[in-house]
């Protein structure tokens, strides 16, 4: 669909200029900035291509995602000193990413004919996986380990849009509902601090 289409490129856009971010952090030259960027944005859809064997990878597929990351990530070596500023409107371009990943990731497990459960979990790793390598390269714990909801969020989102399917829904209905539900659900996790719960294992030596 075209605004899923539209949207996934937004979400690429912002998924790479984060990691640009994160790239400035740790001192990387250029060349680093643009890897991180690419692999942040793109990483989780190859993942999900290389577990499924799906092929081509969707950046393989359309170089020009390449093209479209890299400039990103560069433009965000350009304007850094204002991107502070733009700190709450990023975090919801990454919800956004978040859930357009989780629907796409389902749609690819579904035209492969995957069980329910690997669908979901396709969505997952599309939407999660991608901030999982960024985080790794900048020797930080994975989002996605820590408490905050987003790996749920995806799941939620996943769950939402294949339930819909399974009923009979009318799929653009289904995808609006799920992409929403999930969004809703992501920035209120976020205004709120909402956290799943923690576990916490300190061994007593004495």
């Amino acid at each position: 669909m075209i605004i899923l289409s539209v949207l996934y490129v937004i979400a690429i856009v912002a998924e790479s200029m984060t990691a640009a971010l994160a790239a400035g952090r740790r001192s990387m030259d250029w060349v680093g900035v643009c890897l991180l960027g690419c692999i942040t944005a793109l990483g989780g859809g190859s993942v999900r291509d290389i577990l499924l064997d799906h092929h081509p990878l969707t950046w393989i597929a359309h170089p020009h995602y390449l093209v479209i990351t890299t400039v990103a990530a560069l433009a965000t070596i350009a304007v850094a000193r204002i991107m502070h500023r733009l700190h709450k409107l990023f975090l919801f371009l990454d919800a956004i990413g978040l859930v357009v990943f989780t629907i796409i990731g389902c749609n690819v497990a579904l035209a492969l004919d995957l069980p329910l459960i690997i669908v979901i979990v396709s969505g997952m790793i599309t939407g999660c996986v991608g901030g999982v390598l960024r985080d790794i390269l900048c020797n930080d714990i994975p989002l996605l380990f820590r408490s905050e909801l987003y790996a749920s969020v995806s799941i939620v989102t996943g769950m939402l849009y294949v339930a819909g399917l399974h009923a009979g829904l009318n799929h653009e209905l289904v995808m609006g509902v799920a992409l929403i539900s999930g969004l809703t659900l992501r920035m209120l996790a976020l205004r709120y601090q909402w956290n799943m719960p923690k576990f916490i294992y300190n061994r007593d030596d004495h």
